[in-house]
């Protein structure tokens, strides 16, 4: 009777131990989903921020055309990459929104009057906050996904996972730059 008793205690557990780790992993998948949602936010942001600022700029140069024309169809790359669960289509088109966005203000230095303009002004800040703010949410979301990987790959959560691999085997892309520019900046040198 006493060992009936023993085993079902180390029965339940076992079981209770292994909710736990069931529940972590899925808090862990939610986590990366919301930083992902989290960095979603910020990349339509900036998408309203650059229709704005290319707005107020129309009557300053032709650049505008071409610039607006490359984030819609970056933009619509993106959404369709989204669509259609290509994460590596839709980093690469951010990743060249992104680069669009850091060449604003050598634009900017080339119409004194554009530089005038309070409202320019603002919105080119605006472009450099929504920058900071999206690669903040970027960290957030590869360290949630680092979080997780860690995680499911230790040594008892990885027996879970694997008895539950539909709901708890999860691959989420890092978001990254691409390595052409990682081997740019890596090559730069300062010129004097």
């Amino acid at each position: 009777m006493n060992t009936l008793i023993i085993l079902l205690i180390i029965i339940a557990v076992i079981v209770v131990w292994f909710i736990s780790i069931y529940n972590t992993l899925i808090q862990l998948i939610e986590a990366v989903r919301n930083n992902q949602k989290q960095v979603d936010i910020q990349l339509d942001r900036r998408f309203k921020v650059f229709e704005s600022l290319i707005n107020v700029v129309k009557n300053y140069m032709d650049y505008e055309k071409s610039t607006l024309s490359q984030v819609v169809s970056l933009r619509n790359q993106s959404i369709q990459a989204e669509k259609t669960g290509d994460q590596k289509g839709r980093i690469d088109a951010e990743n060249a929104i992104s680069r669009i966005a850091s060449n604003i203000s050598v634009v900017f230095e080339q119409y004194p009057n554009l530089k005038a303009n309070e409202n320019a002004m603002q919105l080119q800040e605006e472009i450099v906050n929504t920058e900071n703010k999206l690669a903040f949410s970027k960290q957030a979301l590869n360290d949630s996904i680092e979080r997780y990987n860690a995680t499911k790959k230790s040594f008892i959560q990885s027996m879970v996972v694997s008895l539950s691999p539909s709901k708890l085997d999860v691959n989420f892309e890092y978001w990254q730059l691409p390595q052409e520019t990682i081997q740019d900046r890596e090559n730069y040198t300062v010129k004097l």
